[in-house]
């Protein structure tokens, strides 16, 4: 039998456009994962204490607060631990600016939509691999 990739893993799907959410959610449910989509950064903030995720994937284009902000509030939060949460960046702008701003703004990758399943499965798995040698 197949090992699930994402088997026991947390994942935050932040993002406004409701469809994506779906989509997310079920490419990485599909993969094991335990997913919770949320549609702004506000929602976010408020149910990351007791949700404890172990990968946050937010779209960076969204009303009100966008993924730069909620991302930089998440880092600068207490404890330590939110320092380190593996954080990808959602994008339809895939140009190399704002994947040096996402980075800049504490995501650890940019990843443009629409995504393939298989490659967004596989970025979450090496985001929370341990360190490869």
């Amino acid at each position: 039998m197949e090992p699930v990739p994402l088997a026991g893993l947390n994942i935050l799907v932040v993002d406004d456009d409701e469809d994506s959410r779906f989509y997310i959610s079920t490419v990485l449910e599909a993969d094991g994962a335990t997913v919770m989509g949320v549609g702004s950064a506000a929602v976010a903030l408020k149910v990351l204490p007791e949700l404890q995720p172990d990968v946050l994937i937010c779209d960076i284009a969204m009303p009100g607060e966008d993924g730069y902000t909620l991302i930089r509030k998440i880092r600068a939060l207490k404890p330590e631990i939110w320092a380190k949460l593996p954080a990808i960046a959602l994008t339809a702008y895939g140009d190399s600016e704002y994947r040096r701003r996402a980075l800049e703004a504490g995501f650890q990758t940019h990843v443009a939509k629409p995504v393939d399943p298989g490659e967004l499965v596989a970025i979450v798995a090496n985001l929370v691999a341990p360190d490869q040698i």
